[in-house]
Parts: C-alpha cells; sequence; structure tokens
C-alpha cells in the first residue's frame, strides 16, 4: 500500500510554505517534505492536526492505494 497525500493542493489553495504548515503542526519542514512525496506515515496525531489547519478531514487530505 502507498500513501497518497493532497498537501501539496491544500498547501497551494491556502497560499502556504511547506515551512508555514510545518511550523503550524510542530513538525520540521522535511516532514512535510516526505509527507508530501508519500515517503512518510504520518501519525494519527499529526494527520489530525494538517487537517485542523485546512479544515479538512484526515480521509480528504490522506488516502492509501494499492501498489
Amino acid at each position: 500500500m502507498a500513501l497518497k497525500t493532497r498537501l501539496r493542493e491544500f498547501r497551494a489553495r491556502d497560499n502556504l510554505t511547506q515551512e508555514e504548515l510545518a511550523r503550524l503542526v510542530g513538525v520540521r519542514r522535511e516532514t512535510i517534505v516526505h509527507l508530501e512525496k508519500g515517503d512518510y506515515n504520518p501519525s494519527l496525531k499529526l494527520a489530525v492536526d494538517i487537517a485542523r489547519v485546512f479544515d479538512a478531514t484526515v480521509e480528504t487530505l490522506f488516502s492509501f492505494t494499492d501498489d
């Protein structure tokens, strides 16, 4: 299973940089980079924190594909 995220799309919509999003959720920018590439599975807390920033559900932002 591969992680698919819509973080880049939502960041662009809200005009946020990776650094700004990282600061808002209390992680390093590199974590956001890895999330956007699908190289890192977020903890439930991080996924919820990110969803709150975008006023979205976790399911809207993150999904798994059969790869």
